[in-house]
């Protein structure tokens, strides 16, 4: 199961950067890569907008 990234996402960068595999991608809005994410959640905790959540 990986992560997604909402449309409510601000594009802010802030799971960018958490993310160990660099699954997330930069954009409009960003995006995880479902084939690279490990399910660590570490994305989903720092979102200030909580647009990421398990698929």
């Amino acid at each position: 199961m990986a992560y997604v990234i909402s449309d409510e996402c601000i594009a802010c960068g802030s799971c960018e950067g958490e993310c160990p595999v660099q699954a997330i991608s930069a954009g409009d809005v960003y995006s995880i890569d479902a084939d690279a994410c490990t399910d660590c959640g570490a994305c989903a905790e720092v979102c200030p907008v909580d647009a990421i959540s398990a698929e």
